[in-house]
């Protein structure tokens, strides 16, 4: 309930018409692409409207350097977190005073947290909180807008729920944003500071398996939109100290499975995400999502490959 609370309260309000709803809690809110528990929300607010100013010396709405680069991050970081505390936070702080429930809300930067009253305890691999993450290095597009309804209202048609409509991505680039993250920790064989991340396996199995993915691997315009765009504003470097090339990763050389150490820490993170009642359907085993990955992967690799010799 209290994601699509929200994404309601952001998106009926003025802020709306410059943020965009993604990530793996669009593809279940918004496609009913995947069945699981999410309370991360991740949002983009258009660059172009946060600054304006630095956008107009670009070329093709990116830094044309890497010193550019350092410099448009670093000012879109500051005013990002200016913009939650005097804009995003006094409207969702203000929209819970409103309500009889008990719920409160904080900022961290770029990140807004409700914090309620859990019906139930778990194990801990979720608290009782909606994180509200915001970026603001992409315009967010290409992206279309959807009605979202909270899961208990069907089953529970007596109660009254939310509704929001936000502007959500589009799916094709959420299959690409998803693969190249997972690309990059094949590259690297480790986590950045964060556990969950089995999700964005189970994800993309799920985009395999709804027919997404076959249509957006063939997607040539976006694939690269998001190569580009990763390369200026996320260049990472692999565990041999070299720089990943997210060009050559659209274009036949995808990793989608990790080897070694990496391998064992991801099905770790996949066991606590079981255990922890995340996925409303029985999930597959570990193996098993893997070896769907591993299709995928070939699937992608073998199409760019066509595309390019054809």
């Amino acid at each position: 309930m209290w994601v699509v609370w929200a994404l309601e309260t952001l998106f009926g309000s003025a802020i709306g018409a410059n943020l965009v709803f993604k990530g793996g809690t669009s593809l279940s809110k918004a496609y009913s692409v995947i069945r699981r528990f999410s309370e991360d929300v991740d949002l983009t607010l258009d660059m172009r409207a946060l600054a304006p100013d630095l956008i107009a010396g670009g070329v093709d709405g990116l830094p044309s350097t890497r010193s550019q680069e350092w410099r448009w991050s670093k000012e879109l970081k500051t005013r990002l977190a200016d913009w939650v505390q005097a804009d995003a936070l006094p409207l969702i702080a203000d929209a819970l005073s409103n309500l009889t429930v008990s719920a409160s809300a904080s900022t961290d930067g770029d990140k807004i947290y409700i914090d309620y009253d859990p019906l139930a305890v778990g194990t801990g691999y979720v608290s009782p909180r909606v994180m509200l993450e915001f970026g603001a290095r992409s315009t967010g597009e290409p992206w279309e807008e959807h009605d979202i309804i909270c899961d208990a209202a069907e089953p529970l048609p007596q109660l009254t729920f939310p509704i929001a409509r936000p502007r959500v991505m589009k799916i094709e680039r959420t299959f690409w944003e998803k693969a190249t993250a997972i690309h990059v920790f094949c590259m690297q064989g480790r986590f950045r500071g964060t556990d969950r991340f089995a999700l964005h396996w189970h994800d993309l199995a799920r985009l395999d398996q709804s027919g997404y993915a076959d249509r957006t691997i063939a997607d040539v315009e976006i694939a690269q939109d998001v190569a580009r765009h990763k390369a200026m504003f996320f260049a990472e470097k692999g565990s041999d100290g070299e720089v990943i090339d997210y060009e050559k990763a659209i274009s036949g050389a995808l990793r989608l499975v990790p080897e070694g150490p990496a391998l064992d820490l991801l099905a770790d993170d996949y066991r606590h995400m079981i255990e922890d009642g995340l996925l409303f359907d029985d999930a597959e085993p570990f193996d098993d999502l893997i070896a769907q990955c591993r299709l995928i992967e070939q699937k992608a690799n073998q199409t760019r490959k066509s595309r390019q010799s054809s």
